[in-house]
């Protein structure tokens, strides 16, 4: 059994369509309806205006996932952070090694911006993303608890 090839590049102008579709269906994966236009005009203005560093990853040329880096910055620790928003495979590509692929992308683009880590949240019942992020090594941040307010 041969391995498979998994490339991961920077999103461009050019793959708004393609990650447009990956990010509409990682939406729904988490209970939102199916909006192709906002999905689209979303990942369009992040990547025209440079607001976010989203990594795609291809195995045969065709889109198996992404992720999606914000900036963001700690305070208390002053230093550059990177908030992994978003991680998506296609259900045709999973457990072929894309998410590893693309977490361990992340680390790369975390180093070369000079950050000081990643973090990320997920919920609480994806179990199978959390056992993934264990096993590369990251930590569950206790001792703090996170708010949000709706306006």
């Amino acid at each position: 059994m041969g391995s498979i090839e998994i490339t991961i590049h920077n999103a461009t102008v050019s793959d708004i369509e393609e990650v447009a579709g990956l990010f509409d269906a990682y939406r729904v994966f988490y209970g939102k309806t199916s909006d192709m236009i906002m999905s689209k005009k979303f990942i369009s203005d992040r990547i025209v205006s440079d607001e976010s560093t989203i990594l795609l990853a291809r195995i045969s040329d065709k889109c198996a996932g992404f992720i999606q880096l914000y900036p963001f910055f700690s305070s208390v620790n002053t230093s550059r952070l990177l908030v992994l928003n978003d991680l998506y495979v296609d259900p045709n590509h999973r457990r072929k090694g894309v998410a590893t692929e693309l977490m361990e992308s992340a680390v790369l683009v975390a180093r070369e911006t000079k950050c000081k880590g990643l973090i990320l949240e997920t919920t609480d019942d994806n179990t199978s993303a959390q056992s993934l992020y264990v096993k590369l090594g990251w930590v569950e941040d206790s001792g703090v608890k996170h708010y949000f307010l709706n306006v």
